[in-house]
């Protein structure tokens, strides 16, 4: 019989990737200890005797000969109290803690357990003995922040008659809250539980997304919504914004829980989310951002291999708290490097490359990690969410590349980044030409409710646009001048919708973040002056004398000026009486 705990030996060692011997008794994906340090490792090839692990730590000074101790387990996350406001890399170690070790740089083999073992949390029970207990029903709860009631719950895998049951007090994560009589005996529950990263938690059943997730963000709330549970794609080349727009949907997004994973992005950008996320105030409760927020850091001086399992110890968080029935919105920086990240372990271990060197499985592992996203029904009943916004670097901006194609197919919201944008400082420099939301029949009958008539505003306001591009077209063959004034219409309340709803300052504090309420009523302000305008000039008026009216001007600075729809309600007024009396004036009855 073999020995499942045995022993193997390194043979060869090409950079993250071990081969080993003497690992008959290893399974797929199952997480090993290697060297003398015990670097963490995972299986992912087996032939005969033979093994080969990807490394999560630095290989270096690992030789042949080495011990492989198998653990019998597969790479696997903790679950509890503790995980909101933490900092973790991308096999959840969690970083602060490394730092009080081991200092501002990372030994090899450091190690230190997830969540804190010794803390006591205030556990409220919601299980008496004698109950019937069933996979993902809450048993208790603890307040894990100010903004987070955790909700522990009994892990998919537990069924059976409770025998015993703590009452309320202070309990550790591994302390026994109840005892539970299943088919194969005795079982413990406790706070703490473990799941395999690369395993989807389970639920009860899928449903269809309804609601939008509120950013905040004027471009996207309003013109390309993404639904509760739903994946968006945010691609762009280098300089085009990309981290700073996550970075705005991660602090003002309305989803109960943010998952931050920086994955291969460069150190000193993952630098300033970690020291700017503590700071953050959450726009609804006055309250720390980081007591709802969860961040993983995995930058691209960390090793390669850790950066390939970061994206699925986030989304395995999320699934934890969705099934809480929360709504979890996952931001993860970027998609492109963990692609990378798979081309060069592909490439060590000789699988045949695909185009520009990608593995041929990179569709599939996309797929599954988006199709890991949506609004589901928990196995303890109710209703949670986990939305996925992934950002794409394309080389060059090509957006023709692997990545960004194969993105596309598995997400249905495209924000497509612009350079050109980028460089007149419009931000978010969302192009509205090229992105595209395939929510809107979904969020429709939501966003109604708060804005009456939104999707004809979102049409209305998208057509405009496209119209301004026309013209600005042809206005670059003939020369704007050589437009009459209907057609330069177009032209100029294009730049108007851009400068006063589209362009958003992320550092303003009264345009960093705007209400749907808000949104709705500065549109409808914008559309109402354009068909009027278009009124007075078919009727002959000129568009110089338009565009000098006074509420033309204030238009363009509502979104920073005027706090409230009370506000905008007053500069609708003034603009309908600005507007009258220019028509009034231009049939000479002034």
């Amino acid at each position: 019989m073999t020995d499942r705990y045995a022993k193997g030996r390194v043979t060869a060692v090409s950079g993250p990737v071990v081969s080993a011997d003497g690992m008959a008794g290893a399974r797929m994906y199952e997480v090993v200890r290697v060297g003398g340090l015990g670097l963490v490792g995972e299986v992912v090839r087996q032939a005969g005797d033979s093994a080969t692990v990807q490394v999560y730590e630095d290989t270096s000074m690992l030789r042949p000969g080495a011990p492989v101790e198998l653990t019998g387990a597969p790479l696997s996350i903790w679950l509890g109290p503790g995980l909101i406001g933490n900092i973790f890399d991308g096999v959840q170690r969690p970083l602060p803690e490394l730092k009080r070790l081991s200092g501002a740089w990372i030994r090899r083999g450091d190690r230190a357990d997830p969540l804190d073992l010794s803390r006591r949390w205030d556990f409220e029970p919601l299980l008496k003995a004698g109950q019937e207990v069933s996979p993902g029903q809450v048993i208790g709860l603890v307040r894990e922040t100010p903004l987070v009631t955790h909700k522990v719950m009994v892990p998919p895998d537990m069924k059976g008659t409770a025998v015993s049951a703590v009452p309320a007090g202070r309990y550790t994560l591994e302390d026994e809250l109840a005892a539970v009589r299943t088919a194969g005996g005795t079982a413990p529950l406790r706070m703490l539980q473990k799941w395999p990263v690369r395993t989807p938690r389970p639920v009860r059943g899928r449903l269809r997304v309804s609601e939008p997730l509120v950013t905040g963000q004027r471009v996207i709330d309003s013109l390309f919504p993404l639904a509760k549970g739903g994946c968006a794609c945010i691609p762009g080349g280098f300089g085009t914004g990309k981290t700073i727009t996550q970075h705005q949907l991660a602090k003002w997004s309305d989803a109960a829980i943010v998952i931050f994973i920086g994955c291969g992005e460069r150190g000193n950008e993952m630098t300033e989310v970690l020291r700017e996320f503590p700071e953050l105030k959450d726009p609804r409760s006055g309250r720390p951002l980081m007591e709802r927020t969860i961040l993983i850091a995995n930058t691209s001086n960390m090793p390669v291999a850790a950066r390939e399992i970061s994206i699925y110890t986030g989304i395995t968080m999320a699934e934890y708290y969705r099934d809480m029935g929360l709504d979890v919105a996952v931001f993860a920086d970027s998609t492109s490097r963990w692609a990378e990240a798979l081309r060069e372990m592909a490439a060590r271990l000789e699988e045949m490359p695909a185009e520009e060197g990608f593995p041929a499985s990179l569709p599939s592992r996309l797929a599954q990690f988006y199709e890991r996203g949506g609004a589901a029904i928990p196995l303890g009943g109710g209703k949670g969410s986990v939305s996925i916004v992934g950002a794409v670097s394309p080389p060059g901006g090509d957006f023709s590349e692997p990545v960004t194609q194969h993105t596309r197919r598995f997400t249905r919201v495209f924000w497509s980044l612009d350079t050109e944008l980028a460089n007149a400082r419009h931000y978010p420099s969302i192009n509205w030409l090229r992105s595209y939301s395939d929510y809107l029949d979904e969020v429709g009958e939501s966003a109604e409710k708060t804005c009456p008539g939104w999707r004809g505003l979102r049409d209305g306001a998208v057509e405009a646009l496209q119209r301004e591009e026309h013209f600005r077209q042809v206005a670059r063959l003939v020369g704007p001048d050589a437009l009459p004034d209907g057609q330069r219409l177009h032209l100029f309340f294009g730049g108007l919708l851009r400068d006063g709803f589209l362009a958003q300052n992320a550092f303003d504090p009264e345009d960093s973040w705007c209400p749907p309420e808000k949104q709705g009523a500065l549109l409808g302000l914008l559309m109402e002056f354009y068909r009027a305008a278009g009124e007075l000039i078919a009727a002959g008026t000129p568009l110089s004398d338009v565009a000098a009216l006074p509420c033309a001007a204030a238009l363009v600075r509502a979104k920073t000026d005027l706090r409230g729809t009370a506000e905008l309600a007053a500069l609708r007024e003034r603009m309908r009486r600005e507007l009258a009396s220019l028509g009034r004036a231009g049939r000479g009855e002034e």
